[in-house]
């Protein structure tokens, strides 16, 4: 297996990720690694639709924001296995991980067996 493949791809995969949460949130200051959604301005002055249509519009992006803080947690676990030599072993029964599996999901932590 060609780990530095697999390095480089979440690398990018992370790099992307910091740059979509950029567009709809900010690093926590007072946690490492984390990330808070920003709430979208809107004149909470304006009538009830308005202000609904902002409620519900923050509502979707902090649905999407948090599935891309999800999906960079199991980057950076992938990235932390690579340093400590456990990257590509499954967690359930400790047999390696297969490639078609890390090809399709390079943040896979489990074999296809337990999915």
């Amino acid at each position: 297996m060609n780990i530095e493949h697999y390095k480089e791809k979440l690398e990018a995969e992370k790099a992307t990720l910091e740059s979509e949460m950029g567009k709809m949130g900010r690093k926590n200051p007072g946690i490492p690694n984390d990330w808070e959604p920003i709430p979208s301005g809107g004149d909470m002055k304006a009538d009830v639709m308005d202000q609904a249509d902002v409620i519900s519009g923050n509502e979707s992006n902090e649905t999407i924001f948090n599935d891309l803080e999800a999906r960079y947690d199991a980057v950076l676990v992938a990235l932390s296995r690579i340093e400590k030599n456990t990257y590509g072993v499954c967690e359930v029964c400790g047999s390696l991980i297969e490639e078609v599996r890390l090809s399709a999901n390079s943040a896979a932590t489990t074999c296809v067996v337990h999915v």
